[in-house]
């Protein structure tokens, strides 16, 4: 009998397709693994509000890391201690008030499943509204109450870089960033410290799995952490190559059964 295992999934460039879906193969192979005992988790940037259809889809029984590990939770069973590790409101104040001069084109924060818009944009505003969150559009030093979960900074891809050394420069040991890749092209902030290694970890404990037990899945720079933790990293096909580097393996594309492929072969199915 195999040990049980704990399959920690990406969603945007990973375990979904590029049109946002699941494909067939890998959704079967995930449901034979959990029937056969292993767990499988959801490891995102997105916030649950954004991952809950993935969730019920995979018919999940599991906690769930959104928001690159900054809110640990457990959709289904409120006796999960559950951990929330927001930024701190003055320090977030703070980079609204300085990022704003630099070339950016929107700030966004959210407070678990609320967002607050810097600048109203339409759409944005429909990429974020996704499970009907609290939406308010405005300055958000004023409107910001309570501290972020995290923050979103929208760019122009050639003012990126200048927007993360800034950052970097000034802000090293209160925040993490990282890039997301398309359909969103922004830098996320975290609080420091915080990553997917982060909340895989605190699952993986509480469900008694052996790091080399951890399988993880992912295709971007928000992935690195766990891609080092897991005792097998997989990077998908598709992913930058700076993760293919970290990663213990490489499997096909996420347009390609990727995940499915690799787990069909890894347990022999």
């Amino acid at each position: 009998m195999t040990e049980k295992h704990l399959i920690c999934l990406d969603l945007d460039g990973t375990l979904l397709t590029d049109d946002k879906t699941v494909l067939p193969y890998t959704k079967q192979i995930l449901a034979q693994l959990k029937k056969e005992g292993h767990e499988v988790i959801i490891s995102t940037g997105r916030p649950y509000r954004a991952s809950e259809s993935y969730y019920h889809e995979l018919g999940l029984d599991a906690p769930i890391v959104n928001f690159n590990g900054a809110f640990i939770h457990h959709p289904t069973d409120d006796s999960f201690k559950e951990v929330h590790s927001p930024l701190d409101l003055d320090i977030a104040r703070d980079i609204f008030k300085h990022v704003e001069h630099l070339n950016i084109q929107n700030i966004i924060a959210e407070v678990k499943d609320n967002v607050f818009l810097h600048y109203h944009d339409e759409l944005l505003f429909e990429g974020f509204s996704m499970g009907n969150p609290i939406v308010k559009s405005g300055d958000l030093s004023m409107n910001l109450q309570e501290c972020p979960t995290s923050i979103l900074i929208q760019a122009e891809e050639q003012h990126v870089p200048a927007i993360r050394a800034h950052l970097s420069d000034v802000y090293a040991e209160q925040i993490e960033h990282r890039r997301w890749g398309a359909p969103y092209p922004v830098i996320e902030l975290v609080r420091t410290g915080i990553s997917k290694a982060v909340g895989i970890q605190y699952i993986s404990e509480y469900l008694n799995i052996k790091q080399e037990n951890i399988i993880a899945f992912g295709d971007e720079d928000n992935d690195f952490e766990m891609i080092e933790y897991a005792g097998t990293g997989v990077a998908m096909g598709n992913a930058i190559q700076a993760l293919k580097e970290k990663a213990d393996t490489i499997t096909l594309s996420n347009d390609e059964d990727g995940i499915g492929q690799f787990l069909a072969q890894y347990f022999n199915i």
